[in-house]
């Protein structure tokens, strides 16, 4: 029999410890009242973009779905498994939120794949190669619309593209176009600094990331 990890023990008894006497009341709300979050964020699986951490949250604040390379496929109702377009319909339709974000991220290692031209044996998996075609196009895309590619690094560029491309693809759902249109949801696109923690958010009239200013 397995033993479950110790750090993950030792981690959940620092959160008892320090942060669930806190966090307590609004749990028993949460659970009494069920959830409101005020924003759903799609973002990637990588362990270091976490945007509850990106964006301070606590319990119930944000409705989270995560992915390789925080991914929105188009809309493609059929019998398969679509589990962020699932997320989607539930957090529009049912949780009614008022914001959907993608938030992508720098050094991501989907969109670093998908630029290599998954020449790497691990790439070619049975689930993670298809989901990574979904970015084909990305990258000329990145060169056509991004003039200052020689100016900064090509993954970033792309990563940049893929959040844009996903905004575009949030739109192919019936259900969110309607309430976009009617005033109910707007999407926002965002990108996270690993390395840096800058937060940039996407100018919905240029496309362009700008920085936002960070407190002092």
């Amino acid at each position: 029999m397995t033993t479950f990890p110790a750090d993950l023990i030792d981690g959940y008894r620092r959160y008892s410890g320090d942060r669930l006497p806190e966090e307590r009341r609004r749990l028993a709300q949460l659970a009494r009242l069920g959830q409101a979050p005020r924003a759903m964020v799609i973002g990637c699986c990588d362990s270091r973009a976490a945007p509850e951490t990106v964006f301070s949250t606590g319990p119930g604040e944000l409705f989270v779905v995560r992915n390789v390379a925080n991914i929105v496929p188009p809309y493609a109702p059929d019998d398969a498994h679509h589990s962020t377009s699932a997320a989607i319909e539930f957090a529009v339709r049912d949780l009614m939120v008022p914001d959907v974000v993608v938030l992508g991220h720098s050094l991501c290692g989907g969109i670093g794949a998908y630029i290599k031209g998954r020449e790497l044996e691990e790439i070619r998996g049975e689930f993670i190669g298809p989901w990574i075609d979904l970015l084909k196009g990305s990258r000329a895309e990145a060169a056509e619309t991004d003039q200052a590619l020689a100016d900064k690094d090509l993954q970033r560029a792309v990563e940049e593209v893929v959040v844009r491309r996903s905004l575009k693809n949030l739109m192919t759902f019936p259900f969110v176009r309607e309430k976009v249109e009617a005033g109910d949801v707007a999407v926002h696109g965002a990108h996270f600094g690993i390395a840096t923690g800058e937060l940039r958010i996407m100018d919905p009239e240029t496309g362009r990331f700008e920085a936002v200013e960070a407190s002092v």
